[in-house]
């Protein structure tokens, strides 16, 4: 009940937000944008690309996204049905843009006019404040990555934010990653190298190149000859590998001699 209550709480509170709009031609190239988008990729593209906002239009908006978030952007702007029917345009993907230091949730709709595919709208949400802790106060030093504390996920035509609290272990399959709690899953456009440099490393540790697992929820450590693996907290009890290189950070965060 609390849950659904929450659910709801942050549905009414998506409902407030103005969302940034940015049109693309058919060749995915910027050909207009609100003031909310302007205010996003403005700062992304002069310090990535050197390009002032006046000068956005006719850029490839793939240029404004980071290395590691195209090839998922990509994906999501050739998806398309067969007829070229807006309505089966893809569902929305959280996506993590370090010039500024965002996470967005962005919906691609493809746009059909009489000459057929004309282009793609493209809607997001800034869910940095309600995702993040607020960035420590300036100092001489590199300010890090904006820690998660929630994590955005689409389910069932809605955003939905799971608690960091709640989860048991990530577990990454290229561009995206399973969330673990201890009776649900789900599916994130996030990838194992977004998250991991927005966790808490005392609590959530890459135990192996597919893995992040919370030390909160570990039950067991399993020695088998020369391999490690951990039981998880979840329903599954789900059996961890760590890699060799890991085994010595891990026993000493659990104190484990």
């Amino acid at each position: 009940m609390q849950e659904t209550q929450r659910n709801e709480t942050f549905q009414h509170r998506l409902e407030q937000f103005n969302p940034g709009m940015v049109w693309l031609d058919s060749s995915n190239r910027v050909t207009a944008l609100n003031d909310v988008a302007m205010q996003i990729l403005a700062p992304a593209a002069e310090q990535s690309l050197g390009v002032r906002k006046n000068g956005l239009l006719g850029l490839d908006v793939l240029q404004l996204h980071p290395e590691r978030s195209r090839g998922k952007l990509s994906f999501m702007l050739e998806s398309r049905d067969p007829v070229g029917c807006p309505i089966k345009s893809p569902p929305p993907v959280a996506m993590m843009i370090n010039i500024p230091d965002k996470v967005l949730m962005v919906k691609a709709s493809k746009m059909v006019g009489e000459q057929g595919l004309m282009g793609t709208c493209m809607v997001f949400y800034d869910l940095t404040d309600v995702t993040t802790m607020p960035t420590p106060m300036a100092s001489a030093q590199p300010v890090p990555p904006r820690r998660l504390y929630k994590i955005p996920v689409f389910r069932k035509n809605r955003v939905v934010l799971i608690d960091l609290a709640d989860v048991v272990r990530f577990q990454g399959d290229g561009h995206y990653t399973t969330i673990a709690t201890k009776d649900d899953r789900f599916l994130s456009n996030l990838s194992l190298s977004d998250l991991e440099n927005r966790l808490d490393p005392d609590v959530y540790v890459r135990v192996h190149r597919s893995h992040i697992v919370s030390i909160q929820h570990i039950v067991e450590l399993v020695r088998n000859k020369d391999s490690v693996s951990l039981t998880m907290v979840d329903n599954e009890q789900s059996l961890i590998p760590v890699s060799r290189s890991k085994v010595a950070q891990l026993k000493d965060l659990l104190g484990i001699v």
